[in-house]
């Protein structure tokens, strides 16, 4: 399981539960794996930080709802999503998912783009203050 990708403990326990395994030979397994490091619930919020920004261009909310998804306390995502945005810079990551919506134009072409581009950026876990500051950017391109 742990071959393909990083996974959190409790992915790990419910895989191992739903394979039908016992709830002693579970808490075995996980503890030695624990021992060995090969379950660590703060790499894997950082493996999932660091996919959601890069590949997806997730913001910060979206980011630390599927990091606690996959079963990790609060905090840990917490300190994960601090770590990873603090090398970001949030409007260049807002700009790269609007880039990718907009399929290569500049301009949003009416209220009714701005309002669905509005929607889908905080989808995608930005803070809405900057969505603001980014679409109203593109705003002033707007051809009247």
């Amino acid at each position: 399981m742990l071959a393909r990708r990083e996974l959190s403990e409790k992915q790990v326990r419910e895989r191992l539960t739903r394979k039908g395994h016992e709830a002693t030979a579970i808490d075995e397994a996980v503890a030695r794996l624990l021992e060995e490091r090969a379950l660590d619930d703060a790499r894997v919020a950082e493996a999932i930080a660091r996919t959601e920004t890069s590949v997806r261009r997730r913001g910060r909310l979206r980011v630390q709802l599927q990091i606690q998804r996959a079963g990790i306390e609060t905090s840990v995502a917490k300190r994960a999503v601090d770590e990873v945005f603090g090398a970001i810079d949030d409007e260049a990551l807002i700009e790269a998912s609007l880039r990718k919506r907009l399929r290569g134009r500049e301009t949003i072409e009416d209220q009714k783009e701005f309002q669905r581009l509005y929607r889908y950026l905080a989808g995608q876990g930005f803070e809405i203050d900057k969505i603001l500051k980014v679409l109203n950017l593109r705003r002033g391109r707007l051809v009247e």
